[in-house]
């Protein structure tokens, strides 16, 4: 079963992804979604997590992904960072959403020099919008970036209009929407007609404004 495949399966698995088409959950825009997806999770299932890791580092190496240094995106980047950063024998910093607001005021925690090359860690995007804030930290700190991996994302959008594309930014992943729908289609998981209404939500929706 490919990677994709496999992480897909893990995610429903261990209820990552959740599906409630008749009774949605509510984000905290206020908008109804049929699904929900909390990849925090995978951090308490070792074996699972362990699958995932080894699948991530392959992707880096089989995409050759040039980086001198990890950065984790807070809070829910942080662990996958460093996981993979004691995998790959990498460096490691990690990233606030703000500069905290006292001592030196960092955005930024760890050690690293100037131009040096990271790559952003989190655990799941939707737009990429979340990442932009991390992403303006490090270049104004002169690192560079060019690339962010997750381990999942929603891949429902048009990438030419993401801001993160507009930052020059490629998101990877190791599954996304597709991935889980085939997954939900083959195991029979839900009725025909629930997986209509979660397709139309994520295929159809213009007003995107997931958690």
């Amino acid at each position: 079963m490919h990677y994709r495949s496999i992480t897909a399966k893990i995610l429903i698995d261990i209820k990552a992804v959740n599906f409630k088409p008749d009774d949605p959950y509510t984000l905290t825009s206020g908008r109804k979604s049929p699904v929900y997806v909390d990849c925090r999770k995978i951090i308490s299932f070792t074996n699972e997590r362990n699958t995932i890791l080894q699948f991530a580092e392959d992707y880096i190496s089989e995409n050759k992904l040039d980086f001198d240094i990890i950065a984790g995106g807070e809070t829910a980047g942080i662990p996958y960072a460093a996981f993979l950063s004691e995998r790959l024998k990498k460096p490691m910093i990690y990233v606030r959403k703000k500069p905290k607001g006292f001592g030196k005021k960092s955005q930024i925690e760890g050690q690293f020099k100037e131009n040096q090359k990271c790559i952003l860690i989190e655990d799941l995007a939707t737009d990429g919008a979340s990442k932009i804030s991390f992403i303006k930290a490090m270049r104004d700190n002169n690192l560079s970036i060019t690339d962010t991996f997750v381990i999942f994302y929603y891949d429902t959008f048009n990438s030419s209009k993401t801001e993160l594309e507009k930052l020059g930014i490629k998101i990877h992943c190791l599954c996304n929407w597709n991935d889980i729908l085939e997954i939900v289609k083959k195991e029979k998981m839900l009725l025909n007609s629930e997986i209509l209404k979660i397709e139309k939500f994520l295929f159809d929706n213009d007003e995107k404004d997931y958690e």
